[in-house]
């Protein structure tokens, strides 16, 4: 048992430092073989980071989009731009007609003219649905930041990775099935009783979050297997963050509904 929480605590240091520009503390040796399924995790920590921030913002009186904007800067900062950089290397790919040139147009480092307006598109719709869920807005944000990244664990673990290496050839031989999906399910769960049980008055509008959110990080990754036949450490970046996007979108069309 402590060798087993040892490893996990490891690979919960390693999982912090390869999705987020976060520092570990000294003494905290990292681990990164199989990471990926603590993604989920991640994305909790950046949601209660952002949402409290948040909260710090509103308490200065600042409008609901100024906030908006600087909630998503900072979301984009904490990541290092891993996520979008690989939104944006897909989008290019995508472009491209030649489906045989699409890997190595994906693995050129130069952005072209797709990628740079899938990320103004990916920046902006985040904005402006954060910025118009004002009601709600903690649940939506920590929900979008665990699914985008449970959508990339089932990525990994139900498609092909059509690369012999890359940045993310190494997750998949190191995924640990069930439990890696149902580690980001349970997280799900606690983050979705948790709004619940916070905001009793917005229930139903955390279980529609809940189930569209899981739903849409599902049906991301599967929409990009569909195009290219399998994933990249590109696509899977690009499934965090359409993810992120979609469920933001979600939540601020549902709060208005209920």
């Amino acid at each position: 048992m402590a060798t087993a929480l040892a490893r996990l605590w490891a690979q919960l240091g390693g999982a912090i430092l390869f999705y987020t520009i976060l520092p570990l503390p000294r003494g905290w040796v990292p681990q990164f073989e199989g990471i990926a399924a603590l993604a989920p995790w991640v994305g909790v920590g950046l949601g209660v980071g952002l949402a409290g921030v948040d909260w710090a913002l509103e308490t200065l009186g600042l409008t609901a989009l100024f906030r908006s904007a600087l909630v998503v800067g900072l979301w984009l900062g904490l990541t290092g731009g891993l996520h979008l950089d690989g939104a944006m290397d897909t989008a290019d790919g995508l472009a491209v007609q030649d489906r045989d040139r699409r890997l190595a147009v994906m693995a050129d480092s130069h952005s072209g003219a797709f990628g740079v307006m899938v990320a103004i598109a990916i920046l902006g719709l985040k904005t402006l649905a954060l910025a118009e869920l004002t009601v709600g807005r903690p649940g939506g944000i920590l929900l979008a930041a665990l699914w985008g990244r449970w959508g990339q664990v089932v990525a990994i673990a139900r498609y092909p990775y059509l690369k012999a290496t890359g940045k993310g050839a190494f997750h998949k031989p190191h995924l640990r099935l069930p439990w890696a999906l149902l580690g980001g399910l349970g997280a799900s769960l606690l983050t979705g009783a948790l709004w619940g049980w916070l905001w009793p008055d917005q229930m139903a509008l955390a279980l529609g979050v809940w189930g569209g959110g899981l739903a849409l990080a599902i049906l991301v990754g599967a929409w990009f297997q569909r195009r290219l036949g399998g994933h990249t450490g590109d696509t899977y970046g690009a499934t965090v963050e359409w993810t992120e996007v979609l469920v933001l979108i979600w939540a601020a069309v549902l709060a208005k509904l209920l």
